[in-house]
């Protein structure tokens, strides 16, 4: 499956900004489940300077600079992204107990490296309640894969989707006591659950497309960012799973950045200098590519 993917984002503040310094993790990554043929980033004011780097998790960083006096910033991302098949088959006799020892004692530089997405963070501090919760579906000699799926399910089932209830810092133990959040949150829930636990998870931000109902047309705008975690599992790699809509991404999730937690993988932070509040507005397009 490929598609031709578009992100805008506008900032419209309410004083001019006379200079503003960017970072934006909006590149495809490339990997074993898909592979970013094409990406490029339209500005406006036009930057003095673009320039990219691989940051310590490996995500492309896109810097740049605009010295033009504006009240106004568009960032358009616009990308060509081929999303491969299913993965393979995972082994579901191994426990969470033997992931958690292999990750306590790292024998190989894959683990070690994972080994590292078993801390907490301040997105993922656990408290007893959240280690309590996962051990309903991590009890002993559970799957690995079979516990995360079991809590995944929970976590949808559960908790209610709600756009107005938290923002970028609202606290997972405030998710967890109200059972309300969005996709950031309950990626940051599960990472919680997951680390208390010992294994090693990591947060993934990306795309997910829409459909429209049968006999509409896509609105434009409609698709959305999005959050989910992937899972460790030793001599095989990262697993992943959508909390948000109880699932494993397949064709339909884009991979943007990985990192611990929201925090590390922000599609566009900088500072600038004026320019007061601000309003943001993001607007995602993800359009199938239908080969001749």
């Amino acid at each position: 499956m490929k598609y031709q993917i578009k992100h805008t984002t506008t900032y419209q503040y309410n004083e001019k900004v006379s200079l503003s310094q960017n970072h934006a993790r909006l590149t495809p990554q490339t990997n074993q489940c898909q592979s970013c043929l094409s990406h490029h980033l339209e500005i406006s004011p036009k930057a003095d300077y673009l320039v990219c780097f691989q940051d310590y998790f490996n995500n492309q960083v896109s810097v740049f600079e605009v010295p033009t006096m504006h009240d106004q910033m568009v960032v358009t991302a616009v990308s060509e992204v081929e999303i491969f098949a299913a993965q393979q088959q995972v082994d579901r006799q191994l426990t969470w107990e033997q992931v958690r020892d292999q990750l306590k004692q790292p024998i190989d530089m894959n683990s070690l490296q994972a080994a590292e997405f078993t801390l907490p963070t301040f997105s993922t501090n656990p408290v007893p309640e959240l280690r309590d919760y996962a051990c309903q579906s991590f009890f002993p000699g559970q799957s690995v894969v079979t516990g995360c799926e079991d809590l995944m399910a929970r976590i949808y089932k559960e908790f209610t989707f709600d756009p107005e209830f938290s923002t970028t810092n609202t606290p997972v133990s405030e998710v967890f006591e109200h059972k309300r959040g969005v996709c950031q949150d309950f990626a940051h829930l599960a990472l919680t659950c997951l680390r208390s636990l010992g294994l090693a998870a990591r947060y993934v931000s990306g795309y997910i497309e829409t459909l429209p109902p049968p006999g509409q047309e896509k609105l434009e705008g409609a698709d959305a960012t999005h959050a989910w975690i992937a899972l460790y599992l030793p001599n095989w790699g990262w697993l992943d799973f959508d909390p948000t809509n109880n699932l494993k991404p397949t064709e339909q999730h884009v991979t943007l950045a990985t990192g611990r937690d929201f925090w590390d993988v922000t599609p566009l932070k900088g500072i600038m200098f004026g320019g007061g509040s601000h309003h943001l507005k993001v607007a995602v397009d993800m359009k199938r590519i239908v080969d001749e």
